[in-house]
């Protein structure tokens, strides 16, 4: 019995082992080691062209899916000096059924090109910046 054994419960298996009984397994059943190897290299290859195929359906769902929701913003006109209300989306804390998700009204000050907006909350003369797709 091997030290091994008696400290773990379970014999030990060598890597020399392991790959004696795979060629010992391969002469005995009388294996073609090149028909065994060209096998090999035709699964390796299928296995190959499916992950190539799957990625490209995932390219082509990621394209559709960004189409989608790329379809899905609405264009606004928004003027400068109009009052807006904020949508807020963070309210998850206190959830509640009559409790309204829009906030405001707030003066907008300035848009800016690519969809960002400078508020003003006239109570508090506070300006921040904010997504021109939270303002209605």
């Amino acid at each position: 019995m091997s030290p091994y054994r008696l400290v773990y419960g379970k014999a030990c298996h060598l890597p020399i082992e392991l790959e004696h009984k795979t060629f010992w397994a391969v002469k005995k059943l009388n294996f073609d080691l090149q028909k065994a190897g060209s096998a090999r290299l035709l699964q390796l290859n299928e296995l190959e062209e499916h992950m190539m195929f799957s990625y490209e359906s995932a390219k082509l769902y990621k394209e559709k899916t960004k189409a989608w929701h790329d379809k899905q913003i609405q264009k606004r006109e928004l003027i400068s000096g109009a009052e807006v209300l904020l949508f807020n989306s963070r309210l998850r804390l206190f959830p509640g059924k009559l409790k309204s998700r829009w906030s405001g009204p707030f003066k907008l000050v300035k848009v800016y090109p690519y969809g960002a907006v400078d508020l003003l909350d006239e109570r508090t003369d506070r300006e921040f910046k904010d997504n021109g797709q939270r303002v209605k």
